[in-house]
């Protein structure tokens, strides 16, 4: 007998591992090809690229540590690996058996005015302690394709979380370089202003001279004015991206008031960027892989669901010890078991296994029509950061060049203007075009540095 039960416990174990390696054939077999990426990409997580350190700014640098370490979307993402870890183990622990420990004592009085024994009340007592054992054989792979649904599911979690890494550091580096965009704009207006000043009060003079009209005074002290107006909506826009900055570390913006004032000139850094960059790189991305992982946890249930029309293998046993007396209770004569192998197959259940199947399928549907979507969007986000780079490199050259020519030609306007060789109109041109040149300039330069920081974002991280 004791034979029987050991070859029959070693057959179920054979049978399981069969099965487990069935389950994972049919996760591969049920992906298409096309989805199965790991091949053809060595997975590097995103955060470990340090991308950002190619501007060489070590207040970026501390920046994207801070808000790493302090920012709540992050410290989310953490308890949600840790929670799904936690269903994942549990799920495997569905492959173990269960023992319970029991300990009790019972007494109880038989009446004295049943047939059985009329007229003689007899009471009895029991000890009893002893260790139960309950342990579904997993024959068919059912507990296990749930157990690697699970996994999978903590696998796209830490993806999700390295996701969150991803769109917090370009956030981090794009609000930073819009700060440094706007402190850089608020120079403009300040030169600007400087410069506009030290023409008016030449025209002040000249008036004063007669040698101008009161309208060019009117006109050189307009200019004036609106150039000045434009300073307090740029501290607003600075004060924003400051507020910005101090959610993305997590800080109130009392404890950035002041910070990274004017004077910061925004960092000149171009990286080069390929034509035929290979489109392997857009699958590095961490919320692609995350809803690779969900295709394949949404397949392992599929399967699961099928195997629940399988019958169910459970073996229970208990050993112990029973007797009316307590001191009796560990004498081997006190020695209670019970071993009893059993098979569960359920033939009705009102369409309940049939629906759960469908359910599961369309869910895996569903998972891989939106991998194909996030697929479609991670390109089109590439190709748009690539083009807006580029676009703004030629931008940025351009600009420059017609920033020189307006200073030249303000700088002509005015001498002729003070020689009384020309009008005062054509000084005005030269100040308002050189006022919005520089501002574009600046802008286009913010926003290579933004469009960078797309790229790496788009892409996963670093190239």
């Amino acid at each position: 007998m004791r034979r029987f039960y050991f070859f029959l416990l070693l057959f179920l174990a054979a049978v399981q591992q069969a099965t487990a390696q069935q389950g994972e054939d049919y996760i591969n077999m049920e992906l298409p090809a096309e989805w199965n990426y790991n091949e053809y990409v060595e997975q590097v997580l995103p955060v470990d690229d340090q991308w950002w350190r190619n501007f060489e700014d070590p207040v970026l640098d501390s920046l994207i540590v801070a808000a790493s370490e302090n920012n709540y979307s992050v410290l989310g993402a953490m308890e949600n690996i840790r929670k799904a870890r936690a269903a994942w183990l549990e799920a495997r622990g569905g492959m173990l058996p269960t023992f319970d420990f029991s300990f009790g004592w019972q007494r109880a009085k038989t009446s004295g005015n049943i047939a059985s024994t009329m007229y003689n009340e007899t009471w009895e007592g029991e000890f009893s302690t002893g260790v139960s054992m309950q342990w579904q054989a997993d024959v068919f792979g059912t507990i296990y394709m749930r157990s690697k649904a699970q996994k999978m599911l903590f696998m796209a979690t830490e993806e999700e979380y390295s996701a969150v890494m991803v769109t917090l550091i370009a956030n981090v580096a794009s609000t930073y370089f819009s700060l440094r965009q706007s402190l850089a704009q608020m120079q403009v207006i300040r030169w600007n202003v400087e410069s506009q000043r030290e023409i008016m009060n030449i025209v002040e003079s000249r008036y004063e001279s007669g040698l101008a009209s009161k309208l060019d005074v009117a006109q050189s002290r307009s200019v004036y004015y609106s150039t000045m107006a434009q300073i307090p909506a740029m501290q607003a826009t600075i004060e924003s991206y400051r507020n910005a900055m101090a959610v993305l570390l997590g800080v109130y913006p009392q404890e950035l008031v002041g910070w990274l004032s004017e004077g910061y000139a925004l960092p000149v850094y171009t990286e080069i960027i390929g034509t035929g960059m290979p489109a392997q790189l857009i699958l590095r991305r961490p919320d692609l892989r995350a809803a690779e992982k969900q295709v394949e946890a949404n397949a392992a249930l599929l399967g699961a669901t099928k195997r629940d029309w399988f019958p169910k293998v459970l073996l229970t046993g208990s050993i112990g010890f029973a007797s009316h007396d307590l001191k009796h209770l560990p004498r081997s004569k006190s020695l209670t078991w019970e071993i009893a192998p059993s098979i569960t197959w359920n033939i009705f259940s009102g369409g309940e296994r049939v629906n759960a199947t469908r359910q599961a399928r369309a869910e895996l549907d569903r998972s891989i029509t939106s991998y194909n979507s996030a697929l479609l969007n991670a390109v089109q986000e590439v190709e748009n950061a690539i083009s807006q780079y580029s676009s703004s490199l030629k931008q940025i050259e351009v600009l420059r060049e017609a920033m020189n020519q307006n200073r030249e030609t303000l700088t002509l306007s005015l001498e002729l203007y003070k020689q009384g060789l020309t009008e005062y109109q054509n000084v005005l041109d030269a100040q308002r075009s050189l006022l919005t040149c520089q501002d574009y300039l600046v802008q286009a330069h913010g926003s290579s540095l933004i469009y960078l920081v797309q790229i790496y974002e788009a892409l996963g991280g670093g190239w």
